[in-house]
C-alpha cells in the first residue's frame, strides 16, 4: 500500500466447527477489497487444554492456502497475562500455542488482548502488570524466531474486568519491554470507550500508543459506555451505546485528528472489525480504512509537540 502500511485486512467469522466455510469467507473478504484477512482463532477448535490438535491445524492450513491474501491471527480472547499467579501457567500455555499456530499459518501478526484484573482477584494491580510484562518480555525472542509480531490490544473495563491499561499505560509497558516483536494493536473504539469510562482525553491517549501500533482495529462508535439498559442491538445503535463495531464514519471517533496528529510505525496492518449486522457496508468500510491508512505517517504535528 504505502511505505507506512502493509495493507488493509478484514476480520472474518467462522461458523462451521470443521472450517468448511472458511475458504468462502476468505474469498469474500478479498472480493470486498481486503489484502489481509484476520482469522479468529477464538472460534476455531484447534487448542484443547493448552495443546494443539495437529491434524486440525493441518486441515485449517490447507483450507486457507492459495486464496490470494495474507493473514493475521486474532488469538484467544480469554488469554489474560494479568491473571492471578496460580492460573497464569495455563494462560502462558495457551498463549504459546497461539504463537505456534500463527507461525504455522504464516500470520504476520498475532493479536492478543491486554491483561485485566478481575473484581475478586487477589493480587495487586501493579503485581499483575509485573507478571504480564515478564511474560511478554520472555516471549519476544520466540516471536522473533517465529517471525510473528505479537500485538497487544487495548480493551476497556466491563463487569468481569475491574482494571485494564489505558492506551498510555499499555504504551509505557511496551516501552519497558522494548522488543520489536512485542508491539500493540490499537483498537480505536476500545480506547474511545475506555477514555469515556475514566474521563481521559482520547487523542492524548492515542498519541501515546500509536507509535507502537503495528496493528489497528478499525471500526466506529460514539465513546459512550453501555451502562444503561436497552432491548436489542438495534437499540444500542439508536442510542450509540457500547462497542458497536460500526462502519467507519457512522460514529464519532475523530479519524482525521488521529491521522494528522499521531505517529505510526512502519509495517502497519489496518484490520476492519465490522459487526455482521452492518456487513452490507463492508466494501465501503474497507475503502475508508484504506484511505485512512494511506494518510498515516510520521505525523510532524505530533513530533513537533514532543
Amino acid at each position: 500500500m504505502t511505505d507506512k502500511t502493509l495493507g488493509v485486512g478484514l476480520s472474518i467469522d467462522v461458523k462451521d466447527p470443521n472450517f468448511r466455510d472458511i475458504g468462502s469467507q476468505i474469498d469474500e473478504a478479498r472480493h470486498l477489497g481486503a489484502n489481509f484477512v484476520e482469522l479468529p482463532l477464538h472460534k476455531l477448535d484447534i487448542v484443547v487444554g493448552g495443546r494443539i490438535l495437529k491434524d486440525r491445524l493441518a486441515d485449517l492450513k490447507e483450507r486457507i492456502t492459495n486464496h490470494g491474501v495474507a493473514y493475521t491471527l486474532h488469538g484467544h480472547l480469554g488469554i489474560n497475562l494479568m491473571e492471578d499467579s496460580h492460573l497464569i501457567g495455563l494462560h502462558k500455555d495457551v498463549l504459546k500455542a497461539n504463537l505456534e499456530i500463527a507461525q504455522a499459518l504464516g500470520a504476520v501478526h498475532l493479536v492478543i488482548h491486554s491483561g485485566f484484573c478481575r473484581p475478586q482477584q487477589a493480587s495487586s494491580v501493579e503485581h499483575a502488570y509485573d507478571r504480564q510484562r515478564e511474560i511478554l518480555a520472555s516471549l519476544g525472542g520466540e516471536a522473533e524466531a517465529a517471525d510473528v509480531v505479537v500485538c497487544v490490544e487495548n480493551i476497556f473495563t466491563y463487569d468481569f474486568a475491574r482494571h485494564t491499561a489505558l492506551p498510555s499505560r499499555l504504551a509505557a509497558e511496551l516501552r519497558l519491554i522494548d522488543h520489536p516483536f512485542i508491539q500493540a494493536t490499537f483498537d480505536f473504539s476500545h480506547g474511545y470507550q475506555h477514555c469515556a469510562q475514566v474521563g481521559a482525553d482520547f487523542v492524548t491517549e492515542a498519541k501515546a500508543l500509536t507509535p507502537f501500533s503495528k496493528h489497528l482495529h478499525l471500526h466506529d462508535s460514539f465513546g459512550r459506555p453501555k451502562d444503561f439498559w436497552t432491548y436489542s442491538l438495534t437499540e444500542d445503535l439508536a442510542f450509540g451505546a457500547g462497542d458497536l463495531h460500526l462502519p467507519m464514519g457512522w460514529g464519532s471517533i475523530p479519524w482525521d485528528r488521529i491521522a494528522a496528529e499521531c505517529a505510526f510505525p512502519d509495517g502497519v496492518v489496518g484490520d476492519v472489525e465490522l459487526q455482521y449486522r452492518y456487513w452490507s457496508e463492508a466494501r465501503a468500510t474497507v475503502e475508508a480504512a484504506r484511505a485512512f491508512c494511506a494518510r498515516l505517517g510520521d505525523a510532524p504535528l505530533a513530533v513537533a509537540a514532543e
